[in-house]
């Protein structure tokens, strides 16, 4: 009867019923772009290489953005050639771009499997850019005023596929500022977020700071405390009400983590010198945005560090929902402001194209299907 063997075949063990061990499915090439500093040193030294060629690996990938081994000139070429056997560097092109008049721009990547996110480009009144990146291909969270939340939650991405959206828009310019918030909910992908956070944060690699990056949820209470755990990220939680009844309307999470749980986990967050948790107010017309509402909004978030970003709805095909007026915004704001709390009005960019995140994609995706 013939031995077994066991070998990977697409990152699943398969059983190789050969005598000969030199038939079996040799292992998959590894993505440099999916691996931690501590990672890619372990994989290095499973090859006899090393600590140090690890920051070579990352500046070339990271810093020059090569992603040929053999173009990585300060490597020897016998470490080049075992590269090239073990592992490859993947990286993203978008398929679609399109531009606002304001300048914002938006990618859209479509990945092996022939599933898309899209990536947003945002300059600030600053002058700085700041990088709206996705973590997720659609959301199982149902949130009633976003776009993504139609193409329900499809999968995870990968480490790699969040470094790369990053790595892909750096080609066009310098980005200072990141947030995790466009399309899926960065907590349900909590491993694969915080690896590329990781990778992100390399001073070898891209050497963003903490201070720069921030995080948005809808509300996941314990991978909130995990995540104050595992790494450093300016915190953003989208919020847009003051009360369970309209929350619960909204946002289907406030169901299993209501108001109470999600304010004791936001007063439980690790916060640095001077940082604020970030609250985002999408301002939807008669639904949250009365003086009442901004009376019980002071209230909620008594005690807190807070930040409040006030957002207009961004009005889309197949909502009901219009924008709060200006006059409703300005009044809204003027409330919070006078009572200590500090209230950012957002401008709404991207009007001009395909701006509420999802719509470029169900619009290229409906496309290809016809």
């Amino acid at each position: 009867m013939p031995a077994k063997s066991f070998g990977y075949n697409r990152g699943t063990f398969v059983e190789n019923n050969q005598d000969d061990y030199s038939s079996m499915t040799p292992p998959p090439l590894v993505d440099i772009k999916g691996l931690t500093q501590a990672e890619l040193i372990a994989f290095l030294a499973g090859i006899g290489k090393e600590r140090f060629r690890a920051g070579q690996i990352l500046r070339w990938i990271y810093s020059r953005n090569v992603c040929s081994f053999a173009e990585m000139t300060d490597l020897a070429k016998e470490l080049r050639s075992q590269l090239e056997a073990r592992a490859w560097v993947s990286e993203l092109h978008p398929e679609a771009v399109e531009e606002s008049s304001d300048g914002t721009r938006k990618y859209l990547f479509r990945f092996r499997d022939g599933h898309s996110v899209e990536t947003v480009r945002i300059p600030m009144e600053s002058g700085r850019t700041t990088l709206c990146i996705s973590t997720q291909v659609g959301c199982a969270l149902g949130c009633a005023f976003c776009h993504t939340g139609n193409f329900g939650l499809i999968r995870n991405l990968t480490t790699a596929e969040i470094v790369n959206q990053v790595c892909a828009v750096l080609r066009d310019g310098p980005v200072q500022n990141l947030v995790l918030m466009g399309m899926g909910e960065p907590l349900d992908n909590l491993d694969n977020v915080v690896r590329a956070l990781e990778i992100l944060y390399l001073p070898e690699g891209l050497d963003f700071s903490p201070r720069k990056v921030t995080l948005s949820t809808a509300g996941l209470v314990p991978q909130m405390a995990e995540l104050g755990r595992r790494i450093k990220v300016n915190l953003a939680v989208s919020l847009n009400a003051a009360t369970d009844q309209v929350r619960d309307a909204l946002m289907p999470i406030n169901r299993r983590y209501p108001l109470k749980e999600l304010m004791a986990a936001c007063r439980a967050y690790p916060l640095g010198h001077r940082q604020r948790i970030t609250f985002e107010y999408i301002l939807i017309r008669g639904l949250n945005d009365s003086l009442q509402d901004a009376r019980r909004l002071v209230g909620l978030l008594h005690g807190l560090r807070a930040k409040i970003n006030l957002i207009p709805f961004n009005e889309h095909a197949g909502s009901s929902f219009q924008a709060s007026t200006d006059e409703t915004i300005g009044a809204f704001q003027a409330f919070l402001l006078d009572r200590g709390l500090v209230a950012v009005r957002r401008a709404s960019k991207g009007r001009d194209i395909a701006a509420a995140c999802g719509q470029l994609k169900g619009k290229l995706d409906g496309a290809r299907q016809h």
